[in-house]
């Protein structure tokens, strides 16, 4: 059975950075897509960035494009994901996701993706606050 890990989250002042990682075992995720979302208080849930384990294509939303990156290391089953220039409005918890890749990275990260993503991680708090 496939687990994720999310770790690397916390407290930071806008304009900093964090780095978040998602551990997966029990699968080797080939052909996968591994997803970000995250969701503040008393707003859905948003897809923040994919990612496909086959041939690193991905997907951004456009809220953090050009200050997120999202990577793939796949000798580690891990994903990462770089948040710099991090604003209030990040605020959130986050999680990994996984899921076949049944269409594109972004169909995957922006469409049904409670349906998509059959394993999620338990979340991990991203505070951006001075």
């Amino acid at each position: 059975q496939l687990q994720l890990v999310e770790s690397g989250g916390g407290l930071v002042q806008p304009g900093g950075s964090l780095r978040l990682s998602c551990a997966a075992s029990g699968l080797t995720l080939d052909h996968y897509a591994i997803g970000w979302f995250r969701q503040a208080p008393g707003k859905d849930r948003e897809g923040v960035s994919c990612i496909s384990t086959s041939d690193g294509s991905t997907y951004y939303t456009d809220s953090v494009k050009g200050r997120f990156t999202i990577s793939r290391d796949n000798a580690k089953n891990a994903v990462y994901l770089q948040m710099n220039s991090l604003k209030p409005e990040d605020t959130a918890v986050y999680y990994c996701a996984a899921g076949p890749l049944v269409t594109t990275v972004q169909a995957m990260c922006v469409i049904l993706p409670a349906k998509r993503f059959g394993s999620w991680g338990q979340g991990t708090q991203v505070t951006v606050s001075s």
